[in-house]
């Protein structure tokens, strides 16, 4: 390979070991399915381009930039250099590209479908919206497709450079809110999640969501925003998003348990404060990253120096590469074993632990029953002999 090669994959290298593309700050939509997620992305956007329908919608990450533009329109990695300006191909697509990894039997991919926005209305913002939360498997999903997607949300939010915006329907108990469990396991002290608080206008008459705006009920440090979202029938209707927006701002500012709140509740304000607390987030953790990425880049413009000036001739090269070799491969392996190093699997046992486990509960068990079959084929054995 020649040195240019060499380096290009050895960027890639980096890329993919390094786990930037994960561990940059973000936001992770999180909710239970019909928390009201869709409409809250699509009240950002000001256009109606998400899946929707029953049962899980969502079924791959969406990884979701929303770029300021004087004009609009919207780009898929996986389509380059096509722009898409009718969002009803934005939605054909996404179901397209779902399907593909998919399949059409209501499976789930943890492979993202990474989309950016163009357009005037929107605030520069990064989001991840992730499957929701389910507990009965549909159609012909897999039994265990709720450990599937439980799975698939930890490899986001269990990242501390990750925001989660926990997405809660104000018409069901609080204390059965899937988003706020995912983010008082992974976030116990709260500070790294935003409440969101859905469906405030279908809770009983009489009621309201008073005490969870204010932050008194379950509290968070960065405390809890609510939405209004337009309604089933609204979306059948096509009602527009716009007049949704104004609709939300008149309830907030009607409604006597949230009048006091109006200039801290709606979308507008929801938009607005997850752009501050992501730039601010970004800038705190900007600096750990940098000095993460030097060293990452240092130690690989190494390797490209060495592969540089390698000559396929000399033996003392091939032997040096190959001892290099087999000692990385040494001490990764013993990391395994140990069960240390920076992969460490906090969700179940792994390396020496599981083999231990496998040693002393199952392979025992495994033994008895071997000697039971044993005995068996003796005892049939025997009794043909004699017939």
């Amino acid at each position: 390979a020649t040195p240019a090669g060499l380096e290009e994959r050895l960027l890639r290298r980096l890329a993919t070991e390094s786990g930037t593309a994960v561990c940059l700050p973000q936001i992770a939509v999180v909710g239970g399915q019909s928390a009201g997620k869709s409409s809250v992305l699509e009240n950002f956007v000001g256009r109606d381009f998400l899946p929707r329908g029953s049962g899980i919608v969502t079924r791959r990450p969406l990884v979701l930039q929303l770029i300021n533009c004087p004009t609009e329109y919207a780009e898929f990695l996986h389509c380059k250099g096509k722009k898409f300006t009718d969002f009803d191909e934005v939605r054909q697509e996404i179901e397209a590209e779902t399907d593909r990894a998919t399949g059409q039997n209501k499976g789930i991919s943890p492979v993202p479908i990474n989309l950016r926005v163009y357009s005037p209305n929107v605030l520069n913002l990064t989001l991840v919206d992730l499957p929701g939360m389910t507990k009965v498997p549909v159609g012909d999903q897999p039994a265990d497709i709720e450990h599937q997607i439980r799975d698939m949300l930890m490899q986001f939010v269990t990242k501390d450079n990750c925001l989660l915006l926990a997405v809660s329907p104000a018409n069901s108990d609080l204390a059965n809110s899937d988003a706020l469990k995912i983010a008082k396991e992974v976030d116990p002290q709260g500070l790294r999640t935003i409440g969101v608080i859905t469906k405030l206008d279908l809770m009983d008459e009489g009621t309201d969501a008073r005490e969870i705006l204010e932050n008194k009920l379950l509290p968070l440090r960065r405390g809890y925003i609510g939405v209004v979202n337009r309604s089933q029938k609204d979306i059948d209707g096509k009602k527009d998003i716009n007049a949704a927006m104004a609709a939300e701002r008149k309830f907030f500012l009607s409604h006597p348990g949230y009048r006091h709140l109006a200039d801290r509740m709606g979308t507008p304000f929801l938009q607005k404060t997850l752009n501050q607390q992501l730039t601010n987030h970004i800038r705190d953790t900007l600096p750990a990253l940098r000095t993460k990425l030097q060293s990452q880049l240092l130690s690989i413009e190494k390797e490209v120096e060495e592969y540089k000036n390698f000559r396929p001739d000399d033996p003392s090269r091939k032997t040096k590469a190959l001892l290099q070799m087999v000692q990385q491969f040494s001490v990764d392996f013993e990391k395994r074993i140990e069960g240390s190093g920076d992969q460490i699997d906090t969700y179940e046992l792994s390396g020496g632990a599981r083999i231990n486990r496998i040693f002393h509960e199952r392979f025992p068990f495994e033994l008895v029953k071997v000697r039971e079959q044993a005995c068996e084929h003796t005892l049939t054995f025997l009794i043909y002999r004699h017939m």
